[in-house]
């Protein structure tokens, strides 16, 4: 591959590049700054969930449905900056930002189906705050542990599908113009524009997935905290009303986080056209901060958390002594 752009001799009639090439920002001065945060990024990411899972896992505890999901969580935010962020920073602080045709499609697919799994995690998470707090006497009939792993399990499933579904589809396109995809990561928008045989079927399904993965997931949250508030107001005791709320708090942050950046660049883009490196950087951080996040927000906004984690410190302080003596 010798050039970033390519032609198509007269006799072809499909086109299937050996390379990409990931051109990233466009005229930034010393933006192997902001590709140096990322590094930060990965590292507290890194950390912050292996500590959730190591608390959920030590604690009996917190072995309930509801921090099911959170584990589920934590593990999906760990592989999707593990899939993004390293290859980020190989690409653009390493320089190699040549990749080849296979390796795009394995890191495409990777990239969306964790940032689609988190999407649907959250979704999970507002349905057992609705049980929870709509119908508190037959919480533990409605949702048990077996119920909450195959809910986890369906996510997973339909989250791999719908993306191999999206992958199977860039096969059948022809890069005969260019292979230079103006993203920071092998990106399903940008990658299918490029095609210069008809690239409708990939539009259609792309929408479908924007309205499944996050259309779709925003409306169910909030009419889920519609009834949750409506089951709130029939609370006599203004203790119990709040003492009810601040068991959502967690998540409401974890969905402004993840959903308001992305909401952002959405309308941006409708109504108007947005910057290639604005959109860069709005996609960029909606992808990676989120996950560094949330376990930084359920440590501290999380009252079973933070008494598992001084029990759990208890527990080593005894022991510690008990060797010393």
């Amino acid at each position: 591959m010798t050039s970033q752009n390519s032609t198509v001799p007269p006799n072809a009639t499909f086109v299937r590049p050996e390379f990409f090439y990931i051109n990233g920002f466009s005229d930034i001065p010393h933006v192997q700054y902001y590709y140096m945060f990322f590094c930060f990024v990965y590292v507290v990411t890194v950390l912050g969930n292996c500590f959730i899972m190591f608390i959920i896992y030590m604690d009996r505890s917190l072995h309930t449905p509801k921090y099911v999901a959170v584990f589920n969580l934590a593990v999906v935010d760990l592989c999707g900056n593990t899939a993004l962020i390293p290859k980020l920073i190989d690409t653009f602080l390493l320089n190699s930002r040549y990749i080849r045709y296979e390796a795009c499609l394995a890191n495409m697919f990777f990239v969306h189906f964790f940032s689609c799994n988190q999407s649907l995690t959250l979704v999970v998470l507002a349905y057992d705050r609705f049980v929870a707090i709509c119908f508190p006497l037959n919480y533990h009939v409605i949702i048990t542990n077996t119920v909450m792993l195959v809910i986890v399990t369906v996510v997973w499933i339909l989250t791999a599908v719908s993306i191999i579904t999206l992958l199977v589809l860039i096969t059948r396109l022809s890069f005969c113009k260019t292979t230079v995809i103006n993203s920071y990561f092998c990106d399903h928008g940008p990658v299918y524009r490029m095609a210069c045989n008809d690239n409708s079927a990939n539009n259609i399904s792309a929408i479908f997935c924007t309205v499944l993965y996050f259309i779709a997931p925003l409306v169910v949250i909030a009419l889920s905290y519609m009834f949750i508030i409506l089951a709130l107001l029939k609370i006599a005791s203004k203790d119990g009303r709040l003492k009810a709320m601040k068991t959502c708090t967690s998540h409401l942050i974890l969905v402004a986080v993840f959903y308001l950046p992305i909401c952002a660049t959405y309308l941006a883009a409708f109504t108007g056209t947005i910057h290639p490196n604005a959109r860069i950087i709005n996609t960029s951080l909606a992808t990676v901060i989120p996950p560094m996040l949330n376990p930084i927000i359920y440590t501290l906004k999380t009252e079973e958390i933070m008494e598992a984690i001084k029990k759990l410190y208890r527990r080593n302080k005894i022991h510690s002594r008990v060797m010393i003596e």
